[in-house]
């Protein structure tokens, strides 16, 4: 069953851009890419990283610290260090609410 995160108020990215948000107490980086919005944990898999400092290019987030690639749309490893996929997080606006879902 999806997990369904609610955050009120919620600042969002510009376009090519990225915030953090708090889900719960989890870190998120929201992403928006070619007007499309996605999430994923903050932290980098390899070393705890914060992707929402990372320089994105197209749908590919990279980590700040050792240059982890990660894909935005699902969170898969494009290149490594890290080995693991970080969360990734379906992202939606209702009105002024930021809306985040996770399996």
């Amino acid at each position: 069953m999806a997990e369904t995160i609610r955050i009120e108020n919620a600042t969002l990215p510009a376009e090519g851009h990225s915030v953090r948000v708090s889900a719960n107490g989890t870190p998120v980086a929201v992403f928006l890419v070619g007007g499309t919005l996605y999430g994923l944990d903050a932290r980098c898999t390899h070393a705890g990283g914060p992707l929402d400092r990372g320089s994105l290019a197209g749908k590919e987030v990279t980590c700040p610290l050792h240059h982890s690639v990660f894909d935005v749309s699902d969170g898969r490893v494009v290149h490594g260090p890290a080995t693991r996929p970080v969360t990734a997080y379906r992202v939606r606006v209702e009105g002024t609410t930021l809306v985040l879902e996770h399996d």
